[in-house]
């Protein structure tokens, strides 16, 4: 008897028909000196850590740490913004370099736009000079160190890659980053890990350029991206890159006619953030 209303314990009995050895064989345990006994007293925790991918990786959003764990509060992904206001966040990635990004900030300073910018960290640091002093009401977040997929590092590499992403832009831009895009727009659990210990907010986009499908055309590609934009909208564009995205920078001054044509306004995302709640 046990004490629990005078049943007697369930005994645990092979199936008939089950060899106990070719049991053991196939689970990889015989011949390790690992036998039922010690299974049940490792309560599987062993095995757990042997065969699921828990305790680091990409994949991992946590670490095996007993101390103080790394991951701190929460982290926020937003896509777009859910208001009333007729407000669109206008966002460069890949950036900075010569000519593209100088020719973007002089037509945003000349219509008067203010946007955010997603900064390589190594771009930053090498080519200084395009946005030093020029940021004015603009803001920055990061987009990495060399823009590698950070979905492929475990938390330690992305969280290498950020603090070297962070020091750059802020030491160059004068702003602490407090936005952050992942390369291509991925994110494993080790990328956001390793960005909640930045307090980052992760931004990613709900519209972005159509570049390929207007091929020397840049009028028609504001137009008809400008029909597109929707209250609370992210719209992901690119200062750097290939030559078929200069159709988009070439139209940007017909886009912003035709955004602000339809009644919207021109907002950083930190504002547009404030405006309204992250569409999650």
């Amino acid at each position: 008897m046990d004490g629990s209303g005078g049943v007697p314990p369930r005994r645990h009995t092979m199936p008939r028909g089950v060899d106990r050895r070719a049991l053991l064989r196939g689970a990889g345990l015989l011949g390790c000196g690992v036998g039922l006994g010690a299974v049940g007293a490792a309560s599987g925790a062993g095995l757990l850590e042997r065969r699921l991918p828990i305790l680091g990786g990409p994949a991992s959003a946590t670490v095996a740490d007993r101390g103080r764990h790394p991951g701190q509060g929460r982290l926020d992904v937003m896509w777009s913004v859910r208001t009333p206001d007729r407000l669109v966040a206008l966002t460069f990635d890949d950036g900075p370099r010569p000519d593209w990004t100088t020719f973007t900030l002089d037509t945003l300073a000349a219509h008067d736009v203010p946007a955010t910018f997603f900064f390589v960290g190594e771009r930053v640091r090498r080519h200084a000079a395009v946005v030093r002093g020029r940021m004015g009401r603009h803001e920055v977040g990061s987009h990495s160190w060399r823009h590698a997929d950070l979905a492929t590092l475990d938390a330690d590499a992305v969280h290498t890659d950020l603090a070297r992403a962070h020091a750059a832009i802020a030491e160059v831009t004068g702003q602490q980053p407090r936005l952050f895009r992942p390369p291509y727009g991925h994110l494993g659990g080790a990328t956001l890990l390793a960005a909640s210990r930045f307090d980052y907010q992760v931004v990613l986009w709900s519209l972005q350029m159509l570049e390929s499908q207007y091929p020397g055309d840049p009028a028609g590609h504001a137009r008809d991206l400008a029909a597109r934009v929707e209250p609370g909208a992210v719209l992901l564009a690119h200062d750097v890159g290939p030559a078929d995205r200069l159709v988009a920078l070439r139209g940007l001054p017909q886009f912003i006619a035709g955004v602000r044509a339809r009644g919207f306004r021109f907002v950083t995302v930190t504002q547009l953030l404030r405006a309204g709640h992250p569409i999650g």
